[in-house]
Formats: structure tokens, sequence, C-alpha cells
């Protein structure tokens, strides 16, 4: 599509994808993996996330994209640009599942970065700057941790052979999963990225509760993981006096509410959690003796994180020197806050006011690859609904317009950043 600048702009702006194509591949990938209750189980590395790989790679060449896989087996395919030195516009997210997973976490973000693609070859559209798609390597963290593997590796949160070496349950190291798979790819330096986009389900009900389509993301929460240990004194239920018992399990109780109230008194973004707790001996007439559990605290900014673990770390001292027992915490994860790129976010809201999407500005509360890529390249995401706000489940489902309608923005804020990269001036009578 060649054009001269005074119809450049109006031809770029009535460009759409095609939103039955991608509701059909997402429901193509999905095949990969079924489940009967109309999820998906197809865990990092395995051989249907080789089978799921192999696919994506075909579609991409398909439209004449070069494919490259680097040696944590990120997949990356790029389309040419007018000035193919230039670093690439990125988009993407991941194609591995929980294994009660969804249709659209992860295979959302790199599908939709394919359609904007496949529309851009449809239409005979070159941009300035080259365009990429990448597929991280074990996002979700099911199979092998850390999770957001590949993309740490990339951004340089760990290194490779750090990574390389994690194994699975059955003993299986990442190094041996990827080359069973053929996914052993380039030991080079990651390359440079101009921006980055990643198009994702909400994973939460606020779009849905305020009748939102496109979600403005901010950037996302910092988190902080614990892991907490009560240690009591197990003894027997009937002949012990109340007054003379040393509970583990009471003293926990009482730290799993305080950790709902640190998260209640850092509102709206403040979030507390315990997931996990294990007790010991667990029967039925025994004084618990000991028990650990795990906490996890988000907040939007690193003084209010630290504000929270100050008040979680303050909570676990008093609360064993009352009970006259040991309460010891461990921090395990540390993810600052991570605001993403103001010129990022500021495009993702001109495409949704373009298109004419409703729209609110949302923080991401869980991690996501973009979190990783922020730290070496800007960057930033655009949420769509699900229903009800499910996620990391069988039933999560997503609306085809709404996934369409995040696709079209996603287009659109990858062409501004594709024509704006520093340096690159366009030659006369060229495509975009």
């Amino acid at each position: 599509m060649q054009v001269h600048d005074s119809q450049r702009g109006d031809a770029l702006a009535r460009l759409r994808v095609d939103g039955e194509r991608l509701w059909n591949s997402l429901m193509q990938l999905a095949q990969i993996g079924a489940t009967e209750k109309g999820g998906v189980c197809r865990l990092a590395l395995t051989e249907l996330d080789r089978i799921a790989r192999d696919r994506f790679v075909a579609w991409a060449k398909e439209i004449g994209c070069t494919v490259r896989v680097d040696a944590i087996g990120n997949i990356f395919a790029r389309r040419a640009g007018l000035r193919d030195d230039l670093p690439p516009v990125t988009t993407g997210s991941h194609i591995d599942t929980q294994p009660t997973g969804g249709k659209f976490d992860g295979n959302y973000g790199v599908l939709a970065g394919l359609e904007v693609l496949r529309t851009l070859a449809d239409a005979n559209v070159t941009t300035l700057a080259p365009l990429e798609v990448a597929v991280w390597t074990n996002e979700e963290g099911s199979r092998f941790v850390p999770v957001m593997m590949g993309s740490g590796v990339f951004a340089g949160a760990f290194t490779l052979e750090h990574a390389l070496d994690q194994r699975d349950r059955e003993g299986i190291s990442v190094r041996d999963a990827l080359a069973a798979i053929g996914y052993v790819g380039e030991n080079t330096k990651p390359h440079t990225v101009a921006a980055y986009f990643e198009a994702h389900i909400e994973q939460g009900p606020v779009l849905e509760a305020h009748d939102k389509t496109i979600g403005i993301v901010q950037g996302a929460l910092g988190q902080r993981w614990y892991d907490v240990t009560v240690q009591g004194m197990e003894a027997h239920a009937g002949p012990t006096p109340m007054a003379l018992r040393r509970d583990a399990l009471l003293v926990a109780a009482d730290l799993i509410h305080t950790v709902n109230r640190i998260a209640l008194d850092h509102a709206p973004h403040g979030r507390g959690t315990v997931g996990w707790v294990d007790v010991h001996p667990n029967s039925r007439n025994v004084i618990p003796g000991r028990v650990k559990l795990t906490v996890d605290l988000r907040a939007a900014d690193d003084a209010t994180l630290t504000a929270m673990d100050s008040a979680l770390r303050q909570a676990c001292n008093s609360a064993g020197e009352q009970a006259g027992i040991d309460v010891t915490i461990e921090q395990v994860v540390y993810f600052p806050p991570q605001p993403f790129a103001a010129n990022l976010v500021a495009a993702v809201k001109e495409g949704a006011d373009m298109l004419g999407f409703s729209s609110m500005d949302v923080i991401s509360g869980a991690g996501h690859d973009a979190v990783y890529l922020a730290r070496v390249a800007p960057a930033a995401m655009i949420f769509v609904p699900c229903k009800d706000g499910i996620s990391h489940n069988e039933i999560e489902d997503a609306r085809a317009d709404h996934l369409e309608a995040g696709c079209n923005v996603l287009l659109h804020a990858m062409l501004k950043a594709a024509q704006t990269v520093p340096s690159a001036p366009v030659p006369e009578g060229s495509c975009v």
C-alpha cells in the first residue's frame, strides 16, 4: 500500500484486525492440551508445548516472518521494517498454561500480536521499524520455577545458567526439557527492544464491574512473598487447660486476620493473601504445635509496600511475644512496583479513544512478562475484560468483541511506536 504523506494517516487509521480470524486462532491453539471442562493444560516445555510452539512458528512463517529462538527457548517472530537495522517494536506473551488453565491467559497476547502482523501483511503495510512477536518461555511457573522465566532471563533478572539448571518434580531440568522438544536456541546476547506492548485478559473483575472495554494499564503492583513459621507446642486436647496452651494455630489465625487488615489499611491497591497453610501434626485431638504459612503482600508503590512489610514484621514479633512462642518470617520473593512508560501508556489510551472504545486506568495486580521487559525497554499493557474476573481456571472466558477491540488498540499502538523510533526518517513516498 504505497501512499503519500497526505493519505497515509487516514489509511492507517482505517486499519482493523480480523476478529474472526483472531478468535479462530485462539480456538485452534486451545485444542492443544484441551481439557474436558473446556480449559487447557499445556505445561511449559512438554510435548504439548512443542506442538503449540510449532503451530505458532508455522503461522508466523506463512506471513513471511523470520523466526529465531534464544537459549532459554523464547521465540521471536520478526516482520521486517523499512529500516531493519532499527530495534523492533515488540509484543507478545506466553502459551504455557496452568494445570487447570484457560484458553486466553497468555495465549491472547501472543495471537493478538500475530493478528497485528497478519493485518499488516494483508494490507501490504510495512512499518519503519521492524515488528516482532515474542513467545516467552515458562511464564506460569507451573512446571519450573522461577515464574516468568524466559522474559526474566531476557531482561537479566536471573542468569541463563540458573534457569537452565532448574528441575521439575520429576527431576527433569529446563536444559533437558528444551532439548527434548527441540527448542534449544542461540546463546546470544538479548537484542535491544524499542518498545514492548502486551495485550492480556485482565484476570480480575474491575473492567467488567465498570463496564469498560479497555484497561489502560499504568503499571504493576510490587510484590513481597514470605514464609512464616509459628512454633508452639503440641499437646493433648483434653488434659491441657486453655490458659496453659502454646497453640501455634491460634497465633497463625490471628496473623491471617492481620494480613487482611494490613491490606485494607493500604487501600485501594494494597493486597494481602495467605494462600497456603501447613498445620502440624494436623490431628483432631492434638493442639497444633507448628504452623507454616505463606504471605503475599502487594502494593502500587514501594513506600506502601515497605510500610506493609514493616506492619507484618511487627505483627509477627508481637504475636510471638504475647503468646510466648517463636514466630519467624523469611522474605522469599521481591518484585518492586513497576510503572509502565508514559508515552506508551498514552499511545494505548489514544488508540482506545480513536477507536471509540470505553476505557479506564487500571493497575495490574498480577505478574506479567511485561514487568520484566519494562526493566530493559519502554513497556505498556492493554487489558480486556474476562468473564466474572476468573482466570487460572478452566472456565476462564472472554468475549470475542472485547478480544478484537484490544487487538485493534494493540495494532494502532504498535503502528505509532514503529513510526516514531528516534533518528529514523521515513523515505519519501515509502510505506509507513
